[in-house]
């Protein structure tokens, strides 16, 4: 019984050692150097585009309708220990039903997607879904994937720049990512939302009724082009299945009809 227990704290022992010579060997500086150069990068990209969408764009600065907007995120972000100051919300005065996050957590909005939503809820669950992908670091997965990590590198260097940032605003705004990363956006925005109180069934609904529209171009619009929107309105009722939903009204009715009035006449 000694010697298997001295065997025992030999071979503790011996893991301990190889674990320790296993951490010595990386080069921790490097790692992080690395990290704060990809930060640097995302950084550059998302102010790059953003400047760019800012020169060409109608952007809606009515203090109102922001106000408004501010107050349908700040339940979501508080509920969830969302830093609201790091997210830069825009709103665009345009006809698409569309959202989408860029780089450097940059969140845009077209009037559009504010007009179309029957029930402010239905708003909050797409705010979430793309929140959910700044917070999870989609928007960089999916530019390396698409575009390739040394062109961002090289746009971000100022090479070519402002003929990359159009391409990769393109990408963004008109293509879904992988179902993995839409689904993981969807099944959290839905938790975002079961944390603030607010009922995630106008999400599906909303996404259901964007399915079933044949008028919608299917390349410029938020849920059309997203895979199977059908099959994700039903994976998020079933995940609701069985939960205690709590409906609690971020703005009142009245409030929320004079939002989207706001909204329409700017």
């Amino acid at each position: 019984m000694t010697k298997k227990i001295l065997l025992q704290a030999a071979i503790i022992i011996a893991s301990f050692f190889l674990v320790w010579f296993g951490f010595s060997q990386i080069d921790f500086m490097k790692l992080f150097s690395v990290k704060e150069r990809s930060e640097k990068i995302e950084h550059k990209l998302g102010d790059m585009i953003w400047n760019q969408i800012e020169d060409t764009e109608d952007i809606v600065t009515n203090d109102t309708i922001v106000k408004s907007l501010d107050k349908l995120l700040k339940p979501i972000c508080e509920a969830n220990d969302i830093d609201r100051d790091s997210l830069k919300v825009h709103i665009i005065k345009k006809d698409e039903i569309n959202a989408f996050a860029l780089p450097n957590n940059h969140l845009v909005v077209y009037t559009g997607l504010i007009e179309d939503c029957k029930r402010q809820e239905a708003l909050q669950g797409v705010l979430g879904h793309e929140i959910a992908h700044i917070e999870k670091n989609h928007v960089m997965k999916k530019l390396s994937k698409e575009i390739g990590y040394s062109v961002l590198i090289s746009a971000a260097g100022g090479t070519k720049g402002s003929q990359i940032a159009k391409e990769i605003l393109k990408t963004l705004s008109s293509s879904a990512y992988d179902r993995k990363l839409e689904k993981e956006a969807d099944i959290t925005s839905v938790k975002y939302m079961l944390e603030a109180d607010i009922d995630p069934r106008p999400m599906a609904d909303f996404m259901y009724q964007m399915a079933q529209d044949s008028n919608i171009d299917k390349n410029m619009y938020w849920i059309a082009d997203h895979p199977e929107s059908e099959e994700r309105a039903k994976y998020i009722l079933d995940y609701l299945k069985g939960k205690k939903l709590k409906s609690k009204a971020t703005l009142s009715e009245k409030d929320w009809k004079a939002f989207q009035e706001q909204v329409k006449e700017e």
